[in-house]
């Protein structure tokens, strides 16, 4: 009975120690799984706040690409406004140094014409004596002219005078955008002031779709 009563006092002895070390073991388990899980949500919350600023940073590079190509766009617009300026003033510089080359042409031209009317004109030659008309070699008969018949070449002459008073058909020309007058006048190789006279013209200035004459 003894012997019995031993046993089951070792065995609930031993039973208790391996109880508590399990109890310990589970606790120090339960320890390091809490230390392991604080860490991970200690990481977890680390990474989420790098990721939140990785985020704000990503907008912040969006928000300046935004802003950078509305500028470029800008900056293009502008590009294009400036070309379009400054193409305009080479055009008017090339305009006004044409009309200036007409001026100086024009004003050559009055200088010409005033210096020829200020030359003194050289007295002309007293006609000679008509000659009787049957001296002059190839006259025509008298007959013929008593019937009232005119010669075959006076005929011939009366027409050619005849057709140097009538003008032939005018060359014209319809003016373009960007066209001077003194650039139509050097295309088809005639002065300024004719083209002036021929269109009765007080100025240099020219409208577009303006028919010209510039060649008779």
């Amino acid at each position: 009975m003894n012997k019995e009563t031993h046993m089951n006092r070792l065995m609930s002895r031993f039973s208790s120690r391996i109880i508590s070390v399990i109890c310990v073991g589970v606790s120090l388990s339960g320890c390091v799984m809490e230390e392991k899980y604080e860490t991970e949500k200690a990481r977890g919350l680390n990474f989420q706040r790098l990721l939140i600023q990785e985020e704000k940073r990503s907008s912040e590079l969006e928000s300046e690409a935004k802003r950078g190509r509305s500028e470029l766009i800008e900056f293009e617009a502008r590009n294009r406004e400036l070309t379009a300026q400054l193409q305009a003033v080479r055009e008017q510089a090339v305009r006004a140094q044409e009309e200036a080359e007409a001026i100086k042409e024009s004003a050559l031209l009055e200088r010409k014409a005033t210096a020829d009317m200020k030359r003194p004109v050289a007295p002309r030659r007293k006609a000679k004596a008509a000659k009787p008309l049957a001296d002059i070699p190839g006259a025509v008969d008298r007959s013929v002219l008593d019937l009232g018949l005119a010669p075959a070449s006076s005929a011939v002459a009366g027409a050619a005078e005849s057709s140097e008073g009538v003008p032939g058909a005018s060359t014209t020309h319809i003016v373009k955008a960007g066209e001077t007058l003194y650039r139509i006048s050097r295309q088809y190789g005639v002065s300024a002031e004719k083209i002036k006279k021929w269109n009765k013209l007080q100025t240099n200035t020219l409208e577009v779709g303006q028919k010209l004459i510039v060649g008779q």
